[in-house]
């Protein structure tokens, strides 16, 4: 609930180094995740999410668990771990804990695409 009521990171990154996207057709739930990378680390992580209150706060949980870590050690990170970290999800809700795994693994994606160009 904490990550409900107070999320954090909640914004847009202008100058973000990566940026993933990931829907959910069926809920309606939207959310955009923007990582800044220096050193093959991710140092700072925003997000906008449109959805329920499960999808706001994995959003926020995601973004908490990607600072500070290495590109490598955030790929890591899954929907169980998200969940896990939010002390659980209803079951109706584990698809939210899906979508923010998706969008930081799309996001370091993105940076690693455009790193190569």
């Amino acid at each position: 609930m904490d990550h409900f009521e107070n999320p954090r990171n909640v914004g847009e990154m202008k100058d973000a180094d990566g940026v993933g996207e990931e829907g959910n057709p069926t809920c309606g739930d939207a959310m955009k995740l923007y990582i800044k990378v220096e050193d093959d680390k991710i140092t700072d992580a925003k997000f906008q999410t449109f959805g329920c209150g499960a999808a706001i706060a994995v959003s926020s949980m995601v973004t908490e668990m990607a600072k500070d870590k290495t590109l490598d050690e955030a790929m890591a990170i899954t929907k169980e771990s998200v969940a896990e970290a939010l002390d659980g999800l209803p079951p109706q809700k584990m698809h939210c804990s899906n979508l923010g795994a998706d969008a930081l693994h799309k996001a370091i994606e993105d940076y690693r695409s455009r790193k190569e160009k």
